[in-house]
Order: C-alpha cells, then structure tokens, then sequence
C-alpha cells in the first residue's frame, strides 16, 4: 500500500503566500498574501530574493494561524537550488528543528504528507511545510544563463517566482464535532516512473506518468472514484502535461476531464507568450496554499486532491543523456 490514512486528520490552520509580478497579474494574485513589484525582493542576487521569499512564506503562515515561532515543533521544507540552501538557509534564521527535504516540484505535496505522518504518529502538534522557487536561479541552474536570450521552445513552462507554506496542526476534535479548519485525510506516496523523455524543456511530459500512476493507485487503494473529489489539482504539468495526463488516465477507464485542473495552467494569465504555463516547486504551493485554500476555506471546495509532480534530473543527468524520472505525491484534504 502506497497510501496512508491519518486518523488523527491534522488540519491546516494556516498557510502564507508570496508571488512575484508575473504571477500575482494572473488569477490567483488577489489570493497571495504579498504581490511582489520587484523579483529580486531588495537582495542583490535571485538566491538570496528565493531564501527570503521563503522565510517570508514560513513567517507569515505562521502568524495566519494565530500562532508564534515558538508553537513551531518542525519546519519541513526544501528547494530547487543544489542542496536545497534556500530551505536551510530560512531555517537558519528560526529556533526550531527542520527536515530538508528535496522533491523537485513535488516538494509541497511531499513536505505536507511528511508533516501529517509526524503529527498523526504523535511525534508532533505543530509543523510548517514549505518550499518556492525562482524563475531566475532556476533558469541558470537547470537550463542556460538569462544573459544569454535563448529561444523558448514551445513545450516550455516558466519556473514560478514564489513560495507558499502551510501550518499544520493536532486540533483534537471527536464525538462529532466539527473543526473549520481543512483536514489532511490520506496521502499516497509516488513512486518514481521514467518514460524516457529526454528534453529538459518538456517537463510536463516527463511528469505525467508519475502523476497518473500515483493518482491511479489513490483511487485504488481508497476504493473512491475520481468524482469523489471536488477538484483533482496537479502541479505542475502545465497545459500540455494535463492534456495527456488526462489521456493517460483514460485509457485505465478513469475519467477526470470534468475536475481536474493543473496549477501551471492557471498561475499566468491565458496569453500565448506563456507557452505552457507554470512550473517550479514554487507553482503549486502558491496556488494550493491561496487560491485552493480559499476554495476549501469558504466551502466553494470541500473535498481536493492535490498532487504535486516532480522532475527529478539535474544539470549532470541531463548532460550525460539520461532521461528524466518522475515522481508524484498526492495528499486529499477535506472539510470534515
């Protein structure tokens, strides 16, 4: 069994959100706590702009949920950026423990279901789960240097200049009582799938069957239908990725054509110059943790979904020719 049921149902009590300009122009920028005017955020290099976006996303999920830096019992965070120091770098400036881990753009998902595992054992009451990125640092770490004005191909997505956390907690609760507070109810840990695809440029296509593997295997092992859930979320497989996501599901005989949205294809405005939309560990956790929230906050959404996909190459993998692995991890929250 790949997924994991949490009796204890930890809430999510709060979340914090930053975008940059590019990002908060699009749908979800009336949702995100703080809309950034200037990508660099005042630092004098993106890394550093990526690190304090990052503690920014932590603080502030933190005080959305009427707690302080001392409620803290874990930070579970990671990155894009070799050896994740935009995470450990933000933990640095807090006194509490913290669990790096490195899911590429699956990271959120990952973060959250570890952060639900610990408090459904017991181990701990309060944990933050976070991550972002940075079109910037990412464009040059993976891909080429800005300065030198390559070509988008148009299989491409933009890499998300934002961080998103969220403060998850043991509330209790019991004998019938209602919490309004979103509960993680299950989370279903990926595996890793390899189709073979080999340009760093299609990341969408590289991820989708890791996505549809994972979301197959849910559905399975939870015996629910695809319609059980309000909203299917993914991210991020951008605009292409979800069309053959959707095709991938299909042919297994599960239909999600009707709730089913990619949170790199709703990031940006709907404009060609996007391409295929959004991408970056920072893409799903800006969307989950403003917009989707507000939905299940209100009672627009009550039952979600929310699988984050990761590529899992780097600069030497690709450069040695090897294919690119996937993996996805999916996470359901609910109003109960």
């Amino acid at each position: 069994m790949q997924t994991v049921v949490f009796d204890k149902k930890p809430r999510i009590i709060g979340t914090g959100t930053i975008a940059g300009p590019k990002e908060c122009a699009g749908v979800v920028g009336k949702y995100v706590d703080k809309s950034l005017t200037d990508d660099t955020f005042g630092e004098s290099t993106y890394e550093k702009a990526e690190c304090k976006m990052l503690s920014y996303a932590v603080s502030k999920a933190i005080e959305n949920a009427g707690r302080t830096e001392k409620d803290v019992d874990l930070l579970v965070s990671g990155d894009l950026l070799n050896q994740i120091i935009s995470a450990s770098f933000t933990a640095r400036d807090y006194d509490f423990p913290f669990l790096g881990v490195y899911g590429a753009c699956s990271t959120m998902a990952e973060s959250m279901a570890i952060a639900a595992a610990f408090i459904n054992a017991g181990y701990y009451k309060n944990i933050v789960a976070a991550t972002g990125s940075h079109f910037s640092s990412a464009e040059r770490q993976y891909r080429y240097p800005l300065e030198l004005g390559n070509t988008r191909p148009p299989q491409a997505q933009w890499t998300v200049t934002g961080a998103g956390g969220a403060f998850i907690s043991y509330m209790g609760g019991g004998n019938g009582k209602k919490i309004n507070a979103p509960a993680i109810t299950m989370a279903t840990f990926g595996k890793v799938v390899d189709f073979g695809i080999t340009d760093v440029n299609n990341m969408g296509a590289a991820m989708c069957p890791s996505c549809a593997h994972t979301l197959l295997t849910h559905l399975t092992e939870t015996g629910r239908s695809a319609d059980y859930y309000d909203l299917i979320v993914t991210g991020d497989l951008g605009a292409l990725g979800s069309r053959i996501l959707k095709d991938l599901t299909w042919e297994k005989g599960v239909d999600i054509a009707d709730n089913h949205v990619d949170c790199g294809e709703i990031i940006y405005n709907v404009i060609e110059d996007e391409f295929q939309g959004g991408s970056g560990a920072g893409c799903s956790a800006v969307v989950f943790n403003s917009y989707i929230m507000d939905k299940l906050k209100t009672g627009a959404l009550n039952r979600v979904l929310f699988i984050a996909t990761g590529a899992l190459l780097s600069t030497v993998s690709s450069g040695q020719g090897e294919s690119i692995p996937g993996i996805a991890h999916a996470v359901a929250i609910e109003n109960i």
